[in-house]
């Protein structure tokens, strides 16, 4: 067990101040460490993050590239293979939330053909590709949109 006069914070949890200013012995007199004029040495005289002299920065000279929808994040693509695995006889949006094919923060859904069926199953709610719609009614099911 540890006694209260061994605690002592982690190292380098605690910095020493700068203490600037005070006398040539200290090594942060006179001008406190800030060099001798320019820029850097006077108050408030700084530049933003990426600034270089004038120079064209490197976030400009490089060439802008992708972009990812946010609509991305609540569409979902399922496959008509998946749908024959549901044992329910109507699929709706609902229906694949509660058997967890969706979660939910899922908003929008479509179904697309991947193999042919053979399970007779009826669609509604959902959006469905042309070929999949085809499969489904070649299986004998119906689709509802």
């Amino acid at each position: 067990m540890v006694a209260l006069n061994e605690l002592h914070p982690a190292t380098g949890a605690k910095k020493t101040k700068k203490r600037v200013g005070r006398g040539i012995g200290s090594g942060l007199g006179k001008t406190c460490g800030r060099g001798h004029k320019g820029q850097h040495a006077r108050s408030g005289g700084y530049h933003k993050v990426g600034f270089e002299g004038g120079q064209m920065p490197l976030q400009r000279r490089l060439p802008k590239f992708g972009f990812k929808t946010l609509k991305s994040l609540s569409r979902q693509e399922i496959r008509l293979s998946t749908l024959e695995k549901i044992d329910a006889e109507e699929i709706t949006f609902q229906v694949l939330r509660d058997k967890g094919v969706i979660n939910a923060s899922i908003k929008d859904v479509k179904v697309f053909l991947d193999k042919p069926i053979e399970k007779s199953i009826s669609l509604s709610g959902l959006k469905v590709s042309a070929g999949a719609k085809k499969a489904i009614e070649a299986a004998g099911g119906k689709v509802e949109e």
